[in-house]
Protein backbone atom coordinates (compact mmCIF):
# COMPACT_ATOMS: atom_id res chain seq x y z
CA UNK A 1 0.00 0.00 0.00
CA UNK A 2 2.98 2.53 1.15
CA UNK A 3 4.34 1.52 -2.38
CA UNK A 4 1.26 2.48 -4.30
CA UNK A 5 0.55 5.73 -2.35
CA UNK A 6 4.31 6.78 -3.20
CA UNK A 7 3.28 5.88 -7.23
CA UNK A 8 0.38 7.80 -7.12
CA UNK A 9 2.02 10.65 -5.52
CA UNK A 10 4.82 10.60 -8.19
CA UNK A 11 2.04 10.59 -10.78
CA UNK A 12 0.18 13.39 -9.62
CA UNK A 13 3.89 15.73 -9.20
CA UNK A 14 4.58 14.79 -12.60
CA UNK A 15 1.04 15.57 -14.18
CA UNK A 16 1.62 18.71 -12.41
CA UNK A 17 4.59 19.64 -13.46
CA UNK A 18 3.89 19.29 -17.01
CA UNK A 19 1.20 21.82 -16.72
CA UNK A 20 2.40 23.85 -15.03
CA UNK A 21 5.65 23.52 -17.26
CA UNK A 22 2.85 24.16 -20.35
CA UNK A 23 2.39 27.56 -18.93
CA UNK A 24 4.13 30.42 -18.93
CA UNK A 25 6.93 30.99 -16.27
CA UNK A 26 5.27 34.46 -14.72
CA UNK A 27 1.36 32.35 -15.38
CA UNK A 28 2.74 29.22 -13.79
CA UNK A 29 3.94 31.12 -10.95
CA UNK A 30 0.76 32.86 -10.55
CA UNK A 31 -1.46 30.35 -10.78
CA UNK A 32 0.86 27.79 -8.31
CA UNK A 33 0.86 30.97 -5.91
CA UNK A 34 -2.69 31.64 -5.46
CA UNK A 35 -3.31 27.94 -5.06
CA UNK A 36 -1.24 27.77 -2.10
CA UNK A 37 -2.07 30.74 -0.75
CA UNK A 38 -5.72 29.51 -0.57
CA UNK A 39 -5.11 26.17 0.80
CA UNK A 40 -1.70 26.67 2.61
CA UNK A 41 -3.32 28.46 5.76
CA UNK A 42 -5.99 26.12 6.44
CA UNK A 43 -3.56 23.35 6.56
CA UNK A 44 -2.26 22.39 10.58
CA UNK A 45 1.46 22.50 9.42
CA UNK A 46 0.73 26.48 9.43
CA UNK A 47 0.59 26.39 13.07
CA UNK A 48 4.17 26.10 13.56
CA UNK A 49 4.42 28.97 11.03
CA UNK A 50 2.29 30.94 13.37
CA UNK A 51 4.68 29.97 16.44
CA UNK A 52 7.46 30.76 14.74
CA UNK A 53 6.09 34.13 13.86
CA UNK A 54 5.72 35.03 17.80
CA UNK A 55 8.92 33.36 18.95
CA UNK A 56 10.73 35.41 15.89
CA UNK A 57 8.79 38.98 16.00
CA UNK A 58 6.72 38.91 18.96
CA UNK A 59 5.92 43.24 18.33
CA UNK A 60 4.13 41.77 15.23
CA UNK A 61 0.45 41.47 15.76
CA UNK A 62 -2.11 38.99 14.65
CA UNK A 63 -3.58 40.42 11.61
CA UNK A 64 0.45 40.79 10.42
CA UNK A 65 1.26 37.55 11.27
CA UNK A 66 -1.48 35.98 9.19
CA UNK A 67 -0.57 38.65 6.13
CA UNK A 68 2.98 37.01 6.83
CA UNK A 69 1.95 33.08 6.44
CA UNK A 70 -0.71 33.76 3.42
CA UNK A 71 2.05 35.49 1.86
CA UNK A 72 4.90 32.93 2.60
CA UNK A 73 2.25 30.11 0.73
CA UNK A 74 2.01 32.22 -2.09
CA UNK A 75 6.01 32.49 -2.52
CA UNK A 76 6.22 28.74 -1.93
CA UNK A 77 3.69 27.87 -4.59
CA UNK A 78 4.97 30.65 -7.12
CA UNK A 79 8.25 28.21 -6.75
CA UNK A 80 6.54 25.06 -7.22
CA UNK A 81 5.17 26.77 -10.25
CA UNK A 82 8.68 28.61 -11.29
CA UNK A 83 10.52 24.95 -11.01
CA UNK A 84 9.80 23.77 -14.19
CA UNK A 85 10.69 26.81 -15.88
CA UNK A 86 14.63 27.56 -14.19
CA UNK A 87 16.68 26.66 -17.04
CA UNK A 88 15.04 28.76 -19.30
CA UNK A 89 14.81 32.14 -17.27
CA UNK A 90 17.01 34.62 -18.74
CA UNK A 91 19.76 37.45 -16.86
CA UNK A 92 18.94 40.64 -17.05
CA UNK A 93 15.41 40.47 -18.85
CA UNK A 94 14.03 44.27 -19.21
CA UNK A 95 11.04 43.12 -17.78
CA UNK A 96 8.84 40.01 -17.09
CA UNK A 97 10.18 36.32 -16.51
CA UNK A 98 13.85 36.45 -15.58
CA UNK A 99 16.44 37.22 -13.01
CA UNK A 100 19.13 39.50 -12.17
CA UNK A 101 22.42 39.23 -9.77
CA UNK A 102 23.52 41.91 -7.55
CA UNK A 103 26.79 41.47 -6.16
CA UNK A 104 28.06 39.38 -9.10
CA UNK A 105 31.72 41.19 -8.96
CA UNK A 106 32.39 39.05 -5.84
CA UNK A 107 32.11 36.00 -8.10
CA UNK A 108 34.03 36.61 -10.47
CA UNK A 109 37.12 36.41 -8.69
CA UNK A 110 36.25 33.15 -7.83
CA UNK A 111 35.90 31.64 -11.24
CA UNK A 112 39.95 32.88 -12.21
CA UNK A 113 40.90 30.96 -8.88
CA UNK A 114 38.95 27.93 -9.61
CA UNK A 115 39.35 26.09 -6.30
CA UNK A 116 36.74 25.39 -3.27
CA UNK A 117 34.22 27.66 -2.28
CA UNK A 118 31.39 27.68 0.23
CA UNK A 119 27.78 29.45 -0.90
CA UNK A 120 25.85 29.94 1.89
CA UNK A 121 21.77 30.87 1.81
CA UNK A 122 18.71 29.75 3.64
CA UNK A 123 15.17 28.75 2.38
CA UNK A 124 14.45 32.27 1.60
CA UNK A 125 12.78 33.82 -2.00
CA UNK A 126 13.00 31.04 -4.78
CA UNK A 127 15.80 28.81 -2.95
CA UNK A 128 15.82 26.58 -6.18
CA UNK A 129 17.38 29.17 -8.30
CA UNK A 130 20.49 30.18 -6.33
CA UNK A 131 22.83 26.72 -7.95
CA UNK A 132 21.00 27.81 -11.59
CA UNK A 133 21.94 31.58 -11.09
CA UNK A 134 25.51 30.77 -9.73
CA UNK A 135 26.01 28.08 -12.61
CA UNK A 136 25.90 30.69 -15.73
CA UNK A 137 28.87 32.01 -13.77
CA UNK A 138 30.60 29.13 -14.36
CA UNK A 139 30.59 28.54 -10.75
CA UNK A 140 28.80 25.36 -10.67
CA UNK A 141 28.16 23.83 -6.83
CA UNK A 142 27.17 20.52 -5.44
CA UNK A 143 24.50 20.81 -2.78
CA UNK A 144 23.45 19.72 0.46
CA UNK A 145 19.79 18.67 0.51
CA UNK A 146 16.87 16.70 2.86
CA UNK A 147 15.62 13.61 0.86
CA UNK A 148 12.02 13.64 0.54
CA UNK A 149 10.11 10.75 2.05
CA UNK A 150 8.63 9.53 -1.24
CA UNK A 151 11.49 8.05 -3.20
CA UNK A 152 9.61 8.88 -6.19
CA UNK A 153 8.96 12.47 -5.43
CA UNK A 154 12.30 12.54 -4.40
CA UNK A 155 13.84 11.24 -7.92
CA UNK A 156 11.85 13.71 -9.57
CA UNK A 157 12.23 16.62 -7.66
CA UNK A 158 16.45 15.29 -8.71
CA UNK A 159 15.68 15.08 -12.21
CA UNK A 160 13.66 19.05 -12.29
CA UNK A 161 16.90 20.64 -10.43
CA UNK A 162 18.83 18.55 -12.80
CA UNK A 163 17.40 20.00 -15.75
CA UNK A 164 17.77 23.27 -14.52
CA UNK A 165 20.91 23.31 -14.15
CA UNK A 166 21.58 21.65 -18.16
CA UNK A 167 25.16 20.46 -18.99
CA UNK A 168 26.16 21.34 -15.87
CA UNK A 169 24.83 18.77 -13.38
CA UNK A 170 26.68 18.71 -9.67
CA UNK A 171 26.18 16.04 -7.00
CA UNK A 172 23.41 16.43 -4.40
CA UNK A 173 24.92 15.42 -0.41
CA UNK A 174 22.10 13.95 1.59
CA UNK A 175 21.87 15.33 5.17
CA UNK A 176 23.51 12.43 6.98
CA UNK A 177 26.49 11.47 8.20
CA UNK A 178 27.24 9.27 4.54
CA UNK A 179 26.56 12.93 2.67
CA UNK A 180 28.60 14.76 5.26
CA UNK A 181 31.77 12.48 4.15
CA UNK A 182 31.09 12.50 0.44
CA UNK A 183 30.97 16.81 1.32
CA UNK A 184 34.00 17.09 2.30
CA UNK A 185 35.81 14.76 0.04
CA UNK A 186 33.90 17.04 -3.04
CA UNK A 187 35.22 19.86 -0.93
CA UNK A 188 39.14 18.42 -0.69
CA UNK A 189 39.13 17.73 -4.43
CA UNK A 190 38.17 21.39 -5.59
CA UNK A 191 34.50 21.64 -5.69
CA UNK A 192 31.97 23.94 -4.87
CA UNK A 193 29.37 23.57 -2.39
CA UNK A 194 26.54 25.03 -0.99
CA UNK A 195 24.41 25.08 2.16
CA UNK A 196 21.48 26.11 3.52
CA UNK A 197 21.71 26.38 7.03
CA UNK A 198 18.45 27.78 8.71
CA UNK A 199 17.12 24.45 9.52
CA UNK A 200 17.49 22.67 12.86
CA UNK A 201 19.71 19.92 13.60
CA UNK A 202 19.47 18.20 16.57
CA UNK A 203 23.37 16.97 16.87
CA UNK A 204 24.46 20.24 15.95
CA UNK A 205 25.68 23.37 18.20
CA UNK A 206 24.12 26.34 19.99
CA UNK A 207 23.67 29.28 18.73
CA UNK A 208 21.23 32.28 18.42
CA UNK A 209 18.30 32.54 16.40
CA UNK A 210 15.70 35.95 16.42
CA UNK A 211 17.34 35.97 20.28
CA UNK A 212 16.70 32.24 21.42
CA UNK A 213 18.79 29.41 21.57
CA UNK A 214 18.43 26.99 18.18
CA UNK A 215 20.16 23.81 17.52
CA UNK A 216 22.46 24.67 14.48
CA UNK A 217 24.79 22.79 11.51
CA UNK A 218 28.38 23.47 12.33
CA UNK A 219 29.34 21.54 9.21
CA UNK A 220 29.22 25.18 6.45
CA UNK A 221 31.56 26.66 9.63
CA UNK A 222 34.01 22.88 10.11
CA UNK A 223 34.30 23.00 6.35
CA UNK A 224 35.46 26.60 5.73
CA UNK A 225 37.86 26.74 8.95
CA UNK A 226 39.06 23.12 7.99
CA UNK A 227 40.04 24.15 3.87
CA UNK A 228 40.42 27.91 4.47
CA UNK A 229 37.34 27.87 2.29
CA UNK A 230 36.29 31.74 0.50
CA UNK A 231 32.50 31.72 1.46
CA UNK A 232 30.14 33.87 -0.15
CA UNK A 233 26.05 34.22 1.73
CA UNK A 234 23.82 35.08 -0.34
CA UNK A 235 19.92 34.68 -0.65
CA UNK A 236 17.12 34.94 -3.47
CA UNK A 237 14.78 38.07 -3.47
CA UNK A 238 11.53 38.32 -5.01
CA UNK A 239 10.77 41.03 -7.29
CA UNK A 240 7.53 39.18 -8.78
CA UNK A 241 6.12 36.51 -10.84
CA UNK A 242 9.17 34.20 -12.04
CA UNK A 243 11.09 37.37 -11.86
CA UNK A 244 13.93 37.43 -8.87
CA UNK A 245 16.92 38.81 -7.82
CA UNK A 246 20.14 36.94 -6.54
CA UNK A 247 21.87 38.96 -3.82
CA UNK A 248 25.64 38.33 -3.10
CA UNK A 249 27.51 39.13 -0.56
CA UNK A 250 31.04 39.97 -0.28
CA UNK A 251 33.37 37.15 0.91
CA UNK A 252 33.47 36.59 5.07
CA UNK A 253 36.33 37.27 6.72
CA UNK A 254 36.81 34.07 8.85
CA UNK A 255 37.45 34.35 12.75
CA UNK A 256 40.80 33.21 13.65
CA UNK A 257 40.71 32.97 17.71
CA UNK A 258 43.36 30.28 17.88
CA UNK A 259 39.96 27.91 19.23
CA UNK A 260 39.02 25.65 16.73
CA UNK A 261 35.90 25.54 18.65
CA UNK A 262 35.25 28.61 19.33
CA UNK A 263 36.28 29.83 15.49
CA UNK A 264 33.58 26.89 14.47
CA UNK A 265 31.14 28.58 17.12
CA UNK A 266 31.37 32.17 16.10
CA UNK A 267 31.60 31.58 12.53
CA UNK A 268 28.05 29.31 12.91
CA UNK A 269 26.67 32.19 15.01
CA UNK A 270 27.89 34.89 12.03
CA UNK A 271 25.72 32.76 9.26
CA UNK A 272 22.21 32.67 11.46
CA UNK A 273 22.81 36.33 12.16
CA UNK A 274 22.59 37.11 8.31
CA UNK A 275 19.85 34.99 8.10
CA UNK A 276 18.20 36.80 10.84
CA UNK A 277 18.28 40.36 8.86
CA UNK A 278 17.69 38.61 5.42
CA UNK A 279 14.17 37.23 7.28
CA UNK A 280 13.40 40.52 8.67
CA UNK A 281 13.79 42.50 5.72
CA UNK A 282 11.84 40.24 3.66
CA UNK A 283 9.36 37.55 6.73
CA UNK A 284 7.11 36.87 3.77
CA UNK A 285 9.83 35.08 1.74
CA UNK A 286 11.38 32.61 4.57
CA UNK A 287 9.53 29.35 4.65
CA UNK A 288 8.44 29.63 8.45
CA UNK A 289 7.23 25.92 8.64
CA UNK A 290 9.66 23.98 10.39
CA UNK A 291 9.83 23.76 14.20
CA UNK A 292 13.44 25.85 14.46
CA UNK A 293 13.65 26.28 18.25
CA UNK A 294 13.09 23.42 20.80
CA UNK A 295 10.68 21.11 20.83
CA UNK A 296 8.77 22.64 24.64
CA UNK A 297 8.61 25.79 22.49
CA UNK A 298 5.55 24.19 20.17
CA UNK A 299 3.68 22.79 22.91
Amino acid sequence: MKKLQYKFEAICLRFILALLEALRADYASTLSGLFFRFIGPLLPVSRVAYRNLELAMPDLDSTKRKHIVRDMWENLGRNLGELPHLATLKENTPQGPGFEIQGGHYLRPLLEKNSSVLFISGHIGNWELLPVAIARYGLSFASFYRAANNPDVNQIIIEMRNKALGTKVMPFFTKSMRGMFSAITHVIQGGRLGILVDQKMNNGIEASFFGHSAMTTPAAAIIALQYHCPVILGYVKRLGPARLRVVVEAPLLLPDTGDKQEDIRLLTQIFNNHLEVWIRQHPESWLWLHKRWPKDYYK
